[in-house]
């Protein structure tokens, strides 16, 4: 099928631009088409230079160069052209920066798009460093009287000359000699139908063509709905083929798992033994489990995680647990040792750093089987780690894992049954994507006992009063953090950082214990720092983001977090889960500097006014987007192009729904409706995108 086929011959293209265009990731007809514009110049509506006024706001001018020269200025050079637009009317384009390259790329005469902020400049109607396209003369089919498609340029396309203009043209006889020989349609026909979408052929025209804003805007939800659609489609196959995997049976009930749970000075909350149940059908289905549990910070999940390791320990295998930190490791370890030494269960704990005669030691515990769980980091990853029967493995915050990290692991037994774990309360939209071929636990309650955290948000103004309600609690004998969102004073921010916080907070409490703890430290000598803190020895503890996992003081009951406005919601609302973890009223105080953005203190607001992690990552999806959601881009998370996770996120679930009816109807898409659909998923997105997910 045409789609397929390459570039190099194709009109306007040629073997140079095809080897750029290649190393750009369009090697086909079908990337081509899917090289959308970073955006449209719609000529019916663009402003005559003779309306503008200072202050007027960001407007679109389309006129010619008429002159370029650089002026040396008092301070800094600069480039100015003049622009002149077919009315006769005249401004002046401002560059202080890149003044080499825009000279360069810049010529008399030519016709260009520029879009900014007008305003003055010695006395001049100005705009500075406006965003420009260069047009060229296409003719009037292509550059006047229409919306104008605009595509993202780079050095390497500037220099084989693949400029807007010479998209548009190859572009426009790919479709004018080609079209018909293009589908019509690659989703089912009747699903176009119900969702009264634009068919394919015309979807993609438009986009690159638009006839006007209307026609644009259905092309852009047409083609969003196909990239979920195919996106939830390759979900529900990989989890189909999950579901399929053979897989150590595992016994139950489990005798270990009760003699557990009637050891814990509690009882379980609804979510917890519902989640336990969960594991339980899976791991004695035969088939793989690949389950997801989430539950809030302080939900317990891992008393949830541990049934699920005696599990396997009950059955005659091995569990594995693994933390993104040797700090969250050795807290596990612990608290495993404390949990299942009266069992008689042997825990073993593996990082890095070890002395090589204790890793030896347990290596060859992990091989003979002695070490019925072990406990560690991305050590457990390494080859030569060998486990005698490996049955169940849990992946805690699981989100700082890349996906072929997980499956590494998983090749350490024959297809062990999976749990994977986060605190991270993540929004419907974004489970849906990133773990939409995963079975979800969810674990909603916090165990009875747990007080709820009031969250204060002070300015600078109210740092008297915070440092009064840290004495307050000090004196109860009670514990603090206070969070910095920098290690050691720079001169390129005016952060306050924990160094100099630690300091200060010295002199400020001189009757009280005050320890410091950041990621640049030893791991030997952070970690005694946090077992100090934990065992009642340290009153207030200065760190960084270092603590945002992995250490239980339940007499700590008062969290301060400097320049919360630097940090996204949900890792306030995880910093915030280090206090309340005991029966003691607790207290987490913002202090921020929202002056210069009013916006943040609304922000920060959501926090003081609910402690529901799924309230505050809705939120916090929405401000910072799905790409940026755990403070760096998740590996696997799809790139969409046209979709947006908080936008679309209505169009999400309709999506997974539709391809979920479709496997039911069709399982293996086998129908001749469907010959085109399948080919199109096996072509274009289950070699591609769908390998990322296959763990299995």
């Amino acid at each position: 099928m045409m789609l397929t086929e390459g570039l190099t011959y194709f009109k306007g293209v040629g073997p140079k631009r095809a080897g750029i265009l290649g190393r750009a990731g369009i090697a086909n007809c079908r990337d081509l088409l899917y090289y959308f514009p970073r955006r449209y110049l719609d000529r019916t509506s663009t402003t005559a230079i003779w309306h503008l006024q200072p202050g007027d706001g960001e407007v679109t001018i389309v006129g010619r160069i008429r002159r370029i020269k650089t002026s040396s200025g008092r301070r800094r050079p600069r480039l100015e052209a003049i622009l002149e637009d077919d009315m006769g009317g005249q401004i002046m384009l401002i560059w202080f920066n890149g003044i080499q390259w825009v000279e360069r790329t810049l010529d008399a005469d030519e016709l260009v798009a520029v879009f900014g902020k007008v305003q003055t400049f010695r006395h001049r109607l100005s705009m500075i460093h406006p965003d420009m396209d260069k047009l060229g003369d296409d003719g009037p089919q292509l550059s006047t009287g229409r919306i104008i498609a605009l595509y993202a340029g780079s050095a390497l396309f500037q220099r084989v000359g693949l400029t807007s203009r010479t998209f548009r043209r190859i572009l426009y006889n790919l479709i004018k000699t080609r079209g018909l020989e293009m589908p019509e349609e690659i989703l089912p026909r009747r699903l176009v139908a119900e969702q009264g979408l634009m068919n394919w052929r015309s979807a993609v025209r438009a986009m690159h063509f638009p006839r006007s804003v209307d026609e644009l805007n259905a092309a852009r939800e047409r083609l969003k709905f196909e990239e979920l659609f195919f996106l939830q489609l390759m979900l529900c196959l990989a989890r189909r083929q999950r579901l399929r995997i053979p897989a150590l049976k595992l016994e139950q009930p489990v005798d270990l798992v009760k003699r557990f749970v009637r050891s814990l000075p509690f009882t379980l909350t609804a979510g917890q033994r519902r989640a336990i149940q969960d594991i339980a059908r899976d791991t004695s289905s035969g088939y793989q489990m690949n389950r997801l549990l989430q539950g809030d910070v302080g939900s317990g999940k891992t008393v949830v995680a541990v049934s699920a390791l005696l599990m396997g320990v009950g059955s005659g295998c091995q569990g594995a647990i693994m933390a993104p930190t040797e700090v969250l490791a050795e807290q596990h370890f612990k608290t495993l040792v404390k949990l299942l030494n009266p069992l008689g269960v042997h825990v073993g704990f593996l990082i890095g750093g070890q002395r090589k005669r204790a890793r030896q030691a347990i290596l060859e515990g992990i091989a003979d089987g002695t070490t019925q769980i072990v406990v560690g980091t991305h050590a457990i990853f390494q080859e030569h780690v060998r486990f005698r029967k490996l049955g169940v493995i849990v992946i805690d915050e699981q989100h700082r894992f890349g996906v072929q990290q997980r499956a590494t692991l998983q090749e350490k037994g024959d297809h062990p049954h999976v749990l994977l774990m986060t605190a991270t309360p993540i929004p419907r939209s974004l489970a849906l994507t990133i773990y939409g071929d995963l079975d979800l636990s969810l674990i909603t309650e916090l165990p009875a006992g747990r007080q709820p955290i009031e969250t204060k948000l002070f300015g600078e103004s109210r740092r008297s009063a915070m440092l009064w309600h840290v004495q307050r609690e000090v004196e109860k004998k009670r514990q603090a953090y206070v969070i910095y969102p920098q290690v050691e004073e720079s001169e390129k921010t005016d952060l306050k950082d924990a160094e100099s916080g630690y300091r200060q907070l010295r002199e400020a409490f001189r009757h009280a214990t005050v320890g410091l703890v950041h990621g640049k430290m030893p791991s030997e000598e952070k970690e005694a720092i946090m077992a100090r803190f934990t065992a009642g020895d340290i009153d207030i503890l200065v760190a960084t983001t270092v603590v945002e996992v992995g250490i239980d003081a339940p007499n700590a009951t008062i969290m301060v977090i400097e320049h919360a406005e630097r940090f996204g919601l949900s890792q306030l609302h995880q910093l915030r889960g280090r206090v309340g973890r005991g029966s003691h009223k607790s207290y987490c105080i913002l202090m921020a500097d929202y002056r210069q953005t009013p916006e943040a203190k609304q922000r920060l607001l959501t926090l003081t006014r609910t402690t529901d992690g799924f309230t505050i990552s809705d939120k916090d999806l929405e401000i910072r987007g799905g790409g940026d959601f755990f403070g760096t881009r998740q590996h696997g998370l799809p790139s969409f192009k046209l979709a947006d996770l908080v936008e679309d996120a209505g169009l999400i679930e309709t999506a997974r729904e539709a391809a979920v009816r479709l496997l039911e109807q069709d399982p293996n898409l086998e129908h001749p409706a469907h010959e085109t659909v399948r080919w199109y998923y096996d072509t274009f997105v289950g070699q591609s995108v769908g390998r990322l997910f296959r763990v299995g």
